[in-house]
């Protein structure tokens, strides 16, 4: 007997089929980790390329030249990260066990005092449970892989060239391909639009916050305030969480070198430099803010950190923004972006839509006014 397509039968062997799928496509990502995250560099970085290049071409500057200008200043700055990462992280690599040991010596005080009101604890499990320096051994591979991304900077150059001469081109090959200029292409120049404008405005905060940051943390002498900025700037990227992340470290820094006042001064800098940009200077900006829930910003770090490593929470939340925005303009699958939309976003889109109905109605109300008077 010949099922029926809305049978529940069908409904389970075509949910069977797309698990199926996914974990087979997910095993596929993890395998091919080395050819993959340089490819998805290449492609973050050519998004946010292609507004400058299309500027210089308005300008009168050949093709050929704009990219090839745009290419060495992509080039300039992974060389630049590089030579951050690699003067910076060994010193901080080797101090590590030396700061692991100073805080747990740090920490022992606050077990014995917890132990004066009658509490039975183990100081050894304790300790191998919290393990204070795992934060800091978390940073440093982080950046050691970032560190190791970059020295696949050549094959990202060129994918980010190759990307942008095909950028020239590529609303006449969409026309060719599909023959419907005012519908195809206006969705993914829609995507893309909102994707460039996303990425550009989002890194250009980090980098503000970034350099604040590493400013803050120099005057109040906790060491490496260059691997502090540009972990700023890289977990800005990570919208609620990331903020919070980036200052456990130079937090617990403070602690090791000056005490607990020093720390919270720490604390207090990041919390100031990430209100200013976050909640004024990155709103203001973006128009309305593209923020994820807190949960989906998280499962997204759990999953992609999983797949790719510690590059792959680096990338998670980008990643997850740019399927959210490709989600949001079709109206067929709206509604899962809104299920990936924060809280804040939602009560804002509910906002604007009142102000939108309210500004549809009052010319209607101001009509329905002026024909009484004419009756009248």
């Amino acid at each position: 007997m010949r099922q029926s397509p809305t049978s529940p039968q069908s409904s389970t062997n075509q949910l069977l089929l797309t698990a199926a799928a996914f974990v087979i496509v997910v095993a596929g990502m993890r395998a091919a980790e080395p050819i993959l995250v340089p490819l998805i560099v290449a492609g973050f970085l050519a998004m946010i390329s292609t507004s400058p290049v299309f500027w210089l071409r308005q300008k009168g500057i050949p093709a050929p030249l704009a990219v090839l200008g745009v290419g060495l200043g992509v080039l300039s700055v992974g060389l630049t990260f590089i030579l951050i990462i690699g003067t910076s992280l060994d010193d901080f690599s080797a101090a590590i066990p030396r700061y692991q040991a100073r805080l747990t010596k740090e920490i022992e005080p606050i077990i014995q005092w917890i132990q004066g009101f009658g509490f039975k604890l183990n100081k050894e499990m304790l300790l191998k449970s919290i393990d204070p320096g795992a934060s800091m051994r978390l940073v440093a591979n982080m950046l050691s892989g970032l560190g190791g991304i970059l020295t696949n900077s050549f094959l990202i150059l060129l994918t980010v060239i190759f990307i942008l001469f095909e950028a020239s081109s590529f609303q006449q090959k969409v026309q060719a391909a599909f023959g419907d200029p005012k519908g195809t292409l206006s969705q993914i120049k829609k995507i893309t639009d909102a994707v460039n404008n996303y990425l550009a405005i989002k890194t250009l905060v980090s980098l503000g916050t970034g350099v604040v940051v590493a400013i803050w943390v120099w005057a109040l002498g906790i060491d490496f305030p260059v691997i502090w900025g540009l972990l700023a700037f890289l977990l800005n990227f990570i919208p609620n969480l990331g903020s919070i992340i980036s200052a456990v470290p130079p937090m617990l820094l403070g602690y090791i070198q000056f005490g607990i006042g020093r720390a919270l001064l720490v604390g207090a800098g990041y919390g100031v430099v990430n209100l200013l940009f976050g909640n004024i200077v990155e709103p203001k900006f973006m128009g309305r803010k593209l923020g994820l829930s807190t949960l989906v910003v998280f499962l997204s770090l759990v999953f992609w950190g999983w797949v790719w490593g510690p590059v792959g929470m680096l990338l998670s939340v980008p990643m997850t923004m740019v399927v959210k925005i490709a989600l949001e303009s079709r109206p067929s699958t709206h509604w899962i972006s809104i299920l990936l939309d924060s809280e804040a976003s939602l009560t804002q889109e509910a906002r604007n839509n009142t102000q939108k109905t309210q500004a549809d109605s009052s010319p209607s109300e101001s009509e329905s006014t002026n024909s009484v008077s004419l009756r009248s």
